[in-house]
């Protein structure tokens, strides 16, 4: 294995960044799937955002990929 090959998470350049972003999911009804996940997400942000809180920690778990 070569020594110079690095990993960087930092984008290579601003179109890179771009594509990046319109994949992203802005709004939680933009994510596809898992119904009663999102629906359980929505009551704890709402709740939060009542409380005038940041949202408690959130572990999410399952295989990587779009879905």
């Amino acid at each position: 294995m070569e020594e110079n090959q690095v990993i960087r998470p930092e984008l290579e350049n601003s179109e890179e960044e771009k594509i990046e972003k319109s994949l992203r999911p802005r709004v939680l009804e933009e994510y596809i799937g898992q119904t009663k996940v999102k629906e359980n997400m929505k009551i704890c942000i709402m709740a939060a955002h009542k409380r005038e809180e940041p949202l408690d920690h959130v572990l999410l778990y399952g295989p990587p990929g779009l879905r």
